[in-house]
């Protein structure tokens, strides 16, 4: 009985137990493991961790598949691309990094699509996601894939969730700047933020996927949510501008499959009257930066259970019944 317990303990040992005296202080967050996905949790407030939770294996630096979370981490480095220069802006269009495609494939309404479009998933190209993805990922050429899907709006109207989308971008960040993506994140993002990506896919031309399956571990989605919360400041250092983190937070759009909205590859949502941005992955992978009560949250989850999306509503149900009232009281 005795051996249960400790085993039990030290399997969901909280960052904030402490012992005083013969007592030990147990942090009421760490029900969070009832929502069945979820396997750490770290909350911060005004720039000081109040709770930290982790299940099994993980800990803050173990590395995990953030799935799609990576789109926002992708939006970053656009907008740092556009801050330097590399990059004319957002109403660049995408014929001017596909010139050999366009050559071969003239289509006025594709080459008119613009960055902003596939950063706000609004290009008007039907999806690679959901019931293509298969077929995509499985594609000889992920980017032509994309680029060979019927129009079924016109660019810059309905918002159609598509992992093509974003991709398009990690492969026009590698044309515009001559560095892979991730060498590119590694001179202006994860270096100077001590982060280490800890694997990322790439297609069969080697370029790195555009929002899908990058490994960073919870200490790391905690940084780049105190970037967010920050205004693209980050120890002193202005990593991102101040107008590229306002612009990202904009909603452009909202999705037919979630009540959400959504800005520059940044989600948006309010709960319990308190505006909630976060980056949201596949099973339960979140980076939630709640600027009115100064907090910046990092949730990462198994994928096992990743086909139902019942934690969704756990998820924010629990940010809004515990998370919320616990940072207020904290």
């Amino acid at each position: 009985m005795i051996i249960a317990f400790l085993v039990l303990y030290f399997t969901f040992l909280p960052f904030s137990d402490k012992e005083d005296g013969n007592a030990i202080s147990f942090d009421p967050l760490l029900s969070v493991f009832d929502i069945g996905t979820v396997q750490s949790l770290i909350v911060e407030k005004n720039d000081e961790i109040i709770a930290e939770y982790y299940k099994g294996s993980i800990h803050s630096g173990r590395h995990t598949n953030i799935k799609s979370a990576s789109k926002s981490v992708l939006s970053l480095l656009v907008g740092i691309a556009i801050d330097r220069g590399y990059l004319d802006g957002t109403d660049q269009t995408i014929a001017d990094f596909f010139p050999d495609y366009f050559e071969k494939n003239p289509d006025s309404k594709k080459e008119s699509i613009t960055i902003q479009d596939l950063l706000t998933m609004r290009t008007g190209l039907e999806s690679t996601s959901f019931r293509n993805y298969g077929r995509w990922v499985l594609s000889s050429n992920w980017a032509e894939f994309a680029l060979n899907q019927p129009m079924v709006n016109e660019p810059g109207r309905e918002m159609v969730y598509s992992t093509g989308s974003s991709h398009l971008l990690s492969v026009i960040l590698t044309r515009a700047t001559g560095m892979s993506t991730l060498q590119f994140g590694n001179r202006y993002l994860f270096g100077p933020m001590n982060i280490t990506i800890g694997g990322w896919d790439r297609d069969s031309q080697g370029f790195y996927m555009g929002g899908n399956n990058m490994a960073m571990t919870p200490a790391d989605l905690l940084k780049i949510g105190k970037l967010m919360m920050n205004k693209g400041n980050y120890n002193g250092e202005q990593l991102v501008s101040r107008e590229w983190i306002q612009e990202s937070l904009q909603v452009y759009g909202s999705s037919s499959f979630n009540p959400y909205d959504y800005g520059y590859m940044w989600w948006s949502k309010t709960v319990e009257n308190h505006i909630v941005y976060f980056a949201w992955g596949n099973g339960g992978q979140y980076i939630m930066i709640l600027p009115e009560l100064g907090s910046v949250i990092s949730i990462t989850s198994s994928l096992n259970n990743s086909g139902s999306r019942r934690y969704q509503r756990q998820i924010f149900q629990y940010l809004g019944e515990e998370i919320i009232p616990f940072i207020k009281e904290n």
